[in-house]
């Protein structure tokens, strides 16, 4: 890190990318300063070394709280989903106690972190094998809660098939902003090729709609702090 230092500000700058990444997330190079560790002491370390240029700055950290997860619900107009959403409810919480079929209070710290795992792995198309070595649990325990989780959030499971078959006909998938990704595969006679486009049909309006959400919010930043005196 030392070597990144501008001999001109004293400071290291990194290099963002607008359009690196397929899903149109922002991307960070030269040196890539977005995936800081937090959890380790060394990463706690780097972090430290992020200071205001003087006591007249400060430094602003804005996020949205499980985005993707927002705007799957959104997007397939899941009921379920969306009333835990409305009613700020924790949505991994909520999943276990349906997956579960419990009261939300008597979910365990474990049957939650296995609906988490549930509730992202899903965007990428889990399977009950994935599923099953990001668990203790074992395949056919992860079908059962897979098959749960569909039961329970219908709508999710009609927005994956929709969006399979929209690339099927279309040949790309699309954000909400209407920016297109292309899966050349789609439609390929190689099984492991075609489950790679239809995973990327079903992420990629998630991904890509959360990165045109976020940088819709950070254009409005900008313009905030412009028009700040």
């Amino acid at each position: 890190m030392p070597n990144e230092v501008s001999s001109r500000t004293g400071r290291i700058h990194t290099k963002f990318n607008q359009t690196v990444t397929t899903t149109g997330r922002l991307s960070s190079n030269n040196p890539n300063l977005q995936n800081i560790p937090i959890r380790t002491e060394n990463g706690q370390k780097i972090r430290e070394a992020f200071i205001p240029k003087n006591q007249d700055f400060e430094l602003l950290a804005a996020d949205y709280s499980q985005i993707e997860l927002r705007v799957i619900a959104s997007i397939s107009k899941d009921k379920s989903m969306i009333d835990a959403f409305v009613k700020n409810q924790d949505i991994h919480t909520i999943t276990a106690s349906k997956i579960y079929n419990a009261d939300p209070e008597n979910i365990t710290r474990e049957q939650r972190g296995n609906a988490k795992t549930v509730n992202f792995g899903i965007i990428y198309g889990v399977s009950a094998f994935g599923l099953s070595q990001q668990t203790n649990l074992s395949r056919s325990e992860s079908k059962i809660m897979i098959d749960n989780y569909f039961e329970n959030y219908p709508g999710l499971k009609d927005y994956i098939s929709s969006q399979i078959d929209f690339a099927r006909n279309k040949g790309y998938v699309e954000t909400i902003m209407g920016r297109r990704r292309y899966l050349q595969n789609i439609n390929s006679q190689n099984n492991m090729l075609r489950s790679g486009a239809e995973r990327n049909a079903i992420n990629a309006p998630i991904q890509g709609s959360a990165a045109d959400i976020i940088k819709i919010a950070m254009i409005r930043i900008h313009e905030k702090f412009k028009d700040s005196p």
